[in-house]
């Protein structure tokens, strides 16, 4: 029998209210009791909308793995209530988790720690360490806290597709694979967390977000390793376990192919030139060569912010809206090659490396 389309649920509560209103506590209880009998519930974070299921559960959790076409391979995020209950999932605790959960958790960071043999290998997809992190958003963390049990929640969307920061992004996205949503509003943050490797020395940042890695020196005390250059392989291409996900070269991808351009203006006019209908992300809403090429009908100007920050809050929303104007491609403005905008850069280039590897297939 199919299924139907899962209840979306407004979830308010007001940030000057110790206690959620009675409706959204209801909606809580409502998505602690799917989560029991081994349900999936999309939740709002602060940086997208996750998929839940109990972090503990191996049959819930290859749930997660099959509604989102997922490889086996490609590790989750464990989300939990504070670093008490982090401690007690881990196989140990590093100075270097200490030090950046006392600063950032609740927060966008997510630590890679060893795995205690109560989180399930599918979790980790067989690897001896484990992601986790304690999320900002109010209502992902009173939901772990009814529920009693860590949530293992990686973007609740299709795998490699754009993460969701919206609740309608998750119902376009998933449709009847989840049973229900929780309508927390758009995320603040709007990109997935910075991972944070605890178990080398130095710490390393598997993936930039939106926690830099000066903050993350900081709270350490010494210097951060990014991640090594080049391209990185995909989750389900062999060799070593991936210590943490986002870690394949394709990813985060909208619908319409996306190239990142370093001189855009020149690329959107050979585009129109060749009767393509194009959207252009730029921060450069005054240069002239943006408004004589935006008379075009076939051109779509999206203004971006010039503050990294808030370019990445606004990068997901605005690509899923570009994917509903049936265009052929989308050109973006090679952001600068600054720590700043690391994440965003990390975000497109991966965006643009799966819509290249897609045309080098069909030739």
């Amino acid at each position: 029998m199919a299924r139907t389309l899962p209840d979306v649920i407004r979830c308010d509560w007001p940030a000057d209210q110790p206690e959620p209103p009675p409706a959204t506590a209801a909606a809580l209880d409502r998505a602690a009791k799917i989560l029991r009998r081994g349900g999936l519930v999309a939740i709002p974070t602060e940086t997208v909308y996750g998929l839940a299921a109990d972090a503990l559960d191996e049959d819930a959790v290859a749930g997660i793995f099959r509604a989102k076409g997922r490889p086996a391979s490609n590790p989750l995020i464990v989300h939990v209530a504070d670093e008490a209950m982090a401690r007690s999932l881990a196989g140990g605790w590093p100075e270097p988790a200490t030090a950046i959960a006392v600063r950032h958790w609740p927060g966008p960071v997510t630590l890679v720690v060893p795995r205690g043999p109560r989180i399930p290998a599918i979790v980790t997809a067989g690897g001896a360490t484990v992601a986790m992190r304690c999320p900002e958003h109010r209502l992902a963390r009173r939901l772990i806290a009814v529920l009693g049990r860590p949530l293992a929640a990686p973007s609740a969307n299709r795998s490699e597709e754009l993460s969701p920061t919206t609740a309608q992004h998750v119902l376009a996205g998933l449709g009847s694979k989840v049973e229900l949503i929780l309508d927390g509003g758009p995320c603040e943050r709007g990109i997935e967390s910075t991972v944070v490797d605890c178990t080398t020395d130095p710490p390393r940042i598997l993936r930039p977000g939106p926690l830099s890695r000066e903050a993350v020196a900081t709270a350490v005390g010494t210097a951060v390793v990014w991640p090594d250059p080049g391209p990185r392989p995909r989750p389900d291409a062999g060799g070593e376990t991936a210590r943490s996900p986002g870690q394949s070269t394709r990813h985060y991808a909208p619908q319409t192919p996306l190239e990142t351009c370093e001189n855009a203006a020149d690329r959107v006019a050979e585009l129109l030139a060749a009767g393509r209908r194009v959207g252009w992300l730029t921060t450069r809403i005054d240069d002239p060569a943006v408004r004589t090429l935006a008379s075009s009908r076939d051109l779509v100007v999206v203004p971006m912010p010039a503050d990294p920050d808030a370019y990445a809050a606004r990068l997901y929303a605005t690509l899923h809206a570009l994917d509903q104007r049936e265009l052929d491609r989308i050109a973006v403005e090679t952001p600068p090659d600054t720590d700043a905008w690391r994440a965003v850069r990390d975000r497109l280039d991966r965006a643009a490396a799966r819509q290249d590897e897609s045309r080098r297939r069909r030739t």
